[in-house]
């Protein structure tokens, strides 16, 4: 509120700032360190999700930023607040994200004295964060916020964190309204589209593999337009499978944990490859397997957004410091050779990703997953935005899912568990009138799992789908592999995950039978209140195609030899 001096504190200059920039939701778990904030927000149009942990808000802030390429922003307090949110910053990290995590700080009189949750949010957050401050004088808020929200969209995307000492925040001073920060596009040369025709020209064996961020629906739309003119394979990377109609005829496969053999086989086979806004890092490149390191040894374009990821892991022939959307609306000048020397590779790539992805496979015990899934994409609409975290079980979503739009799919390349259920309140949040569904393993969910109390309290009618095989089957598997039989750290014993939703004030299902999801499903959608089904699995079906025992037979027999 103005004052008669026309001044604001600086907590209202800094909720300003953040509105001129476009911002209307913040995620947040308050904190007396800057309860200044908080009631700034309450005389402005800017709407609040409070969390239940702070790991759980700046989830909810990176999912949001995923989806709309804008900068998430989440609010927590200090010292274990901020160590909370770290989680989440670790994904924006990882995944590109824009993202702004505002950290409230002691007053800058008790520095340096080991104050009551004192932390050094620069040391703390410097290898996660692109940029990591603290605002001294309130005078700078214009500048720094300015700066943070370039700093997270422009180049590779990523989390700034700013930390905001209490008694800063209830200065008062007069400074000119805020400017919006506008996205820097960094476009392709016309000479490096030419080489990359003859690139293209010269090949027998191509494929377009894209990763990332940066990305729209029109960019998509273009790729889909150039896949079709060139008739060329076009795969995704690892979790970001909503970057091509996955039912497209030229859709060729993921590259991600367990991937299709065919595709595979191919790309080592291939003679061109164009990694468009992807770092192909140790996932995707299975293990840095995929090509040899720093010379790839065949050639590769590559295309990011970021100048400094061109020819740190994989020396291309071709590098293009472009975002994914301008490089993609460049592909529209790009003419295909009168004679295509690969014709019929993208055919025989989509049916063999249909082959492995259309029936699920056989196994043990009473529920199939794949059927699940299956049947999840066969029923929800297109632009459902489907969530997971981490664990063996999102193989059975990343294989038998289809992804048909862009903004669909929430998933970290981090690899960090819990991050579905955040991932589903903020999408939900931001898009109301969309489906949202989560898919979680057993350890997964209870990583986050009181962010269902958020939902309840929002109204936000999300399903999540708890699949349970009361274990960490991820580190389960890798234990069989490596020490066969001898099981350590990883049973778990599970709460009634359906009574848990019921607890919170949701609607709850349990399914021990394949045939009854569906009805599980339907009542979930028709309750009209955030749902859990808990499906319980057999251990043994640890993957899609093998079991615990088989698992545990192949380690003896290699110990044996």
């Amino acid at each position: 509120m103005r004052g008669k001096d026309n001044t604001r504190s600086a907590a209202e200059v800094l909720v300003d700032h953040l509105i001129t920039n476009g911002v209307n939701h913040a995620f947040c778990v308050p904190g007396e360190s800057y309860l200044a904030v908080l009631d700034a927000f309450h005389d402005r149009e800017i709407n609040i999700t409070v969390c239940r942990q702070e790991g759980g808000a700046a989830m909810m802030a990176e999912a949001v930023g995923k989806l709309t390429g804008r900068p998430g922003i989440c609010f927590v307090t200090r010292g274990p607040g901020a160590t909370n949110a770290s989680a989440g910053v670790h994904i924006a990290k990882q995944d590109s994200t824009p993202m702004i995590l505002f950290v409230g700080q002691i007053g800058r009189d008790m520095r340096e004295r080991e104050a009551f949750q004192e932390l050094d949010y620069r040391a703390v957050f410097g290898t996660m964060a692109k940029w990591a401050t603290e605002i001294d004088d309130p005078a700078r808020i214009p500048e720094i916020v300015s700066r943070a929200f370039y700093e997270a969209t422009s180049g590779r995307p990523g989390p700034v964190v700013i930390a905001l000492p209490e008694d800063m925040l209830t200065e008062r001073l007069n400074v000119p309204e805020a400017v919006p920060a506008e996205l820097v596009e960094t476009y392709p040369g016309l000479n490096e589209m030419a080489r990359l025709q003859k690139m293209l020209w010269a090949a027998k064996k191509p494929i377009v593999i894209l990763g990332g961020t940066r990305w729209s629906p029109n960019a998509c739309a273009s790729v889909a337009r150039f896949a079709e003119r060139f008739q060329i394979p076009v795969a995704t990377s690892f979790r970001r499978a909503m970057l091509f109609d996955q039912t497209h005829a030229c859709y060729a496969g993921d590259f991600g944990i367990g991937p299709n053999p065919t595709l595979l086989n191919y790309v080592k086979e291939s003679d061109l490859v164009i990694l468009v806004g992807g770092r192909m890092g140790e996932m995707p490149s299975q293990g840095y397997t995929l090509w040899d390191i720093p010379n790839p040894k065949k050639p590769l374009v590559h295309v990011h957004p970021g100048v400094e990821e061109l020819g740190r892991v994989y020396r291309p022939t071709l590098a293009i410091n472009a975002s994914p959307t301008a490089f993609a609306a460049a592909l529209e000048g790009v003419q295909p050779p009168t004679t295509i020397g690969w014709s019929g590779e993208a055919k025989r790539l989509h049916d063999g990703y249909l082959g492995w992805t259309d029936k699920a496979t056989e196994v043990p015990g009473a529920v199939n997953m794949g059927e699940i899934i299956i049947h999840l994409r066969e029923t929800l609409p297109d632009d459902a935005i489907i969530c997971n975290g981490a664990g063996n079980f999102a193989t059975w979503v990343h294989r038998f899912y289809r992804f048909r739009k862009f903004a669909t799919q929430l998933a970290p390349t981090s690899g960090s568990m819990g991050y579905g259920l955040p991932a589903a309140v903020g999408a939900k949040r931001a898009f109301p009138d969309r489906t949202v569904v989560c898919v979680a393993g057993d350890g997964d969910y209870l990583m986050h799992g009181q962010e269902f109390a958020t939902a309840v309290q929002y109204d936000l009618p999300i399903i999540v789908i708890v699949m349970d095989n009361s274990m960490y089957g991820t580190i389960r598997m890798h234990q069989e592999r490596e020490y066969p039989g001898r099981i350590s750290a990883t049973a778990l014993k599970n709460p009634d995950f359906a009574a848990y939703a019921r607890a919170f004030g949701g609607f709850g299902a349990t399914v021990e039978k394949t045939a009854d999801f569906a009805k599980a499903l339907e009542d979930a959608q028709k309750s009209g209140k955030p749902s859990i089904i808990h499906v319980k699995v057999d251990q043994q079906a640890i993957t899609p195609s093998t079991t615990i025992d088989k698992l545990r037979e192949t380690a003896l027999a290699r110990q044996k030899s």
